[in-house]
């Protein structure tokens, strides 16, 4: 989904970011995702008329999923580290489409406290979640030096590690 006036979600984050600074799109983020606050202008400015529809009530209106989606989608292009909790959490959360979303940010921002939920996520009932969930525990691994753990290798990247010296 694009943000306003059809711009890709990195501009859309980026006039954000230009409008009310990073400390400000960080806060509406955390809004969001842990306190259920969702200010209209951020969600708009994040997804143009999607969010409008939401704002709205439709689409699940402002509980629903596409608020902690596109809040998730925004840290891919605007980070700080104090961030990374919200996304740990929302790797548990009910819909697929937030799970994936967290572990894409998880992924490229290197959010190695999510590794410890990340292989149950291998087994999720969504093909796309899982499919990011390897993702996340390759990119890891690639990081790491060590062998994927892609095919059915539950172990944590860091127990390859063991009996060796650094």
């Amino acid at each position: 989904m694009a943000g306003p006036l059809g711009e890709s979600p990195r501009r859309a984050v980026e006039a954000l970011v230009e409008r009310g600074g990073e400390a400000w799109v960080v806060e509406r983020c955390l809004d969001v995702l842990t306190r259920g606050e969702v200010d209209a202008t951020f969600l708009v400015g994040l997804s143009g008329r999607h969010a409008e529809h939401v704002l709205e009530g439709r689409e699940g209106g402002v509980e629903g999923y596409w608020p902690r989606v596109w809040a998730l989608r925004a840290m891919l292009y605007c980070w700080a580290p104090r961030l990374a909790p919200a996304v740990v959490t929302s790797l548990g959360d009910e819909s697929w489409r937030v799970r994936e979303m967290a572990l894409r940010v998880a992924t490229r921002r290197e959010v190695v406290d999510a590794l410890p939920r990340v292989p149950a996520l291998l087994d999720d009932p969504t093909s796309r979640v899982r499919r990011a969930a390897a993702n996340f525990l390759d990119a890891l691994a690639t990081r790491e030096g060590v062998s994927s753990s892609r095919e059915g290798d539950h172990q944590s990247p860091t127990s390859h590690h063991e009996g060796q010296e650094g």
